[in-house]
């Protein structure tokens, strides 16, 4: 029992919230407007943006094309980070798909391809599991096809169970990638009713922004989807005339807030 004129004292602590940023980017065998192959000149881009994680699509693994380079490897060395691959197509001798990247242990739970006909570009997701300070953060990178009919049944097989409907792939929850698809479009619509698209997610009246063509970027074609427990913070589309140069697309950087610290 306390003395008289003793009081309690409690002390309190405010959890500080856990953010995290996160890029796509298509970075066209780091074969840049300029004709360079330079997988550095990608890295310092992501660098300057200093991102958390990082969907890239269209990376060479060993290709003679961009000179036998394992892309994938050489960027996530030059960003000290974790990554992980997956090939969508195997061809002359190497290896040409999709990466994740993070500062974050990363545990990859699923990569495959997605439907394509026989003479089009075998297209393929990769979903990885971030853990960003003892929050689990479920990440699917994916480029789609380009043409509309393909487009929807690639984004079927990601809406559904062996996917983003998968019992394990609980929200946080990041979709992005190359879509080539605009907002309107019934992929983006498809998405949109199961997550959010970051861009639109941004308090405000911020204005989307583009990424592509690089140069003179007019259409929305690479995309962040967010269940709707992330709050996004902030987004941004680089505009320097080294990002124009380095690929045929912007890179897209969203700023987030984990869901359980949320303000």
């Amino acid at each position: 029992m306390l003395a008289p004129g003793h009081f309690l004292t409690y002390s309190y602590f405010m959890l500080s919230p856990v953010r995290f940023s996160i890029m796509t980017y298509n970075v066209h065998s780091c074969i840049g407007n300029d004709g360079k192959d330079m997988p550095r000149r990608i890295a310092q881009i992501i660098a300057a943006l200093n991102p958390d994680i990082v969907a890239l699509q269209e990376l060479d693994v060993g290709l003679s094309r961009t000179g036998g380079v394992d892309q994938a490897h050489l960027i996530a060395c030059e960003l000290d980070m974790f990554f992980h691959f997956h090939p969508s197509l195997h061809i002359q001798g190497g290896r040409y798909g999709n990466a994740v990247l993070s500062r974050y242990p990363i545990r990859p739970v699923k990569a495959g391809a997605l439907p394509s006909r026989r003479k089009e570009p075998r297209r393929g997701a990769l979903w990885v599991e971030i853990d960003i300070n003892g929050h689990m953060v479920q990440v699917i990178n994916t480029h789609l096809g380009v043409t509309p009919v393909r487009r929807r049944t690639q984004s079927a097989t990601l809406l559904g169970p062996d996917w983003l409907g998968n019992p394990r792939c609980r929200p946080p929850v990041v979709l992005c990638g190359d879509m080539n698809a605009t907002p309107g479009s019934y992929v983006h619509h498809s998405f949109s009713l199961r997550l959010a698209d970051a861009q639109l997610s941004l308090p405000g009246n911020h204005r989307p922004k583009r990424t592509w063509p690089s140069i003179t970027p007019f259409l929305r074609l690479d995309h962040v989807f967010i269940s709707r427990d992330i709050l996004v913070r902030n987004c941004r589309v680089p505009r320097s005339m080294v990002a124009k140069m380095a690929s045929d697309h912007l890179p897209l950087l969203v700023e987030a807030q984990l869901p359980d610290t949320a303000a």
